[in-house]
């Protein structure tokens, strides 16, 4: 048998995640326990993997000795995940929140839904406002500033102006 042939085992454990004291990957993400520069304790940050920023920064307890940090384990850091997960989730639904309007405006013709979905491009940033019947049936849709404040007012100016561009 030749002993030049690679070990399977060994190329498998570098790709293992580190779950070290210090440093714990898994689940999607990093956990790695720094310096707190503020005070003298220290902080965990939680960074999702393929991205530049921590999703997640906040404090750590410290150890027995009261001058280093407590290691990370599987439950702290599964713990970690999930409130990073929660952080990320609630970011995305203000996002969304933010870059997508809805209001209901009464007319003679029924209850028309306006929608204002803002399209934050670094170049060419705009909004769209798109009107809607009772039946979800698309009636008008018009391209607007970013800027544009969708409100019952605005709406029903635009729908009495014959759906023109506000």
């Amino acid at each position: 048998m030749s002993t030049d042939a690679p070990d399977m085992n060994e190329a498998q454990d570098d790709d293992a995640p580190i779950q070290e004291a210090r440093v714990w990957q898994g689940n999607g993400f990093t956990a790695r326990v720094i310096k707190n520069e503020e005070d003298e304790g220290w902080a965990v940050a939680m960074i999702k993997d393929g991205e530049p920023e921590p999703a997640l920064v906040g404090p750590w307890t410290m150890g027995r000795d009261k001058k280093n940090p407590k290691p990370l384990d599987v439950n702290a850091f599964n713990t970690l995940v999930k409130t990073a997960n929660e952080v990320l989730r609630r970011h995305e639904q203000q996002l969304h929140a933010q870059l997508h309007k809805s209001i209901f405006v009464s007319t003679d013709d029924g209850q028309i839904k306006v929608n204002l979905d803002i399209v934050p491009d670094e170049d060419d940033p705009y909004a769209t406002l798109t009107a809607f019947d009772g039946y979800n049936e698309q009636l008008a849709q018009v391209r607007v500033a970013p800027t544009f404040k969708l409100s019952v007012a605005s709406a029903t100016s635009w729908i009495e102006n014959g759906y023109r561009r506000p």
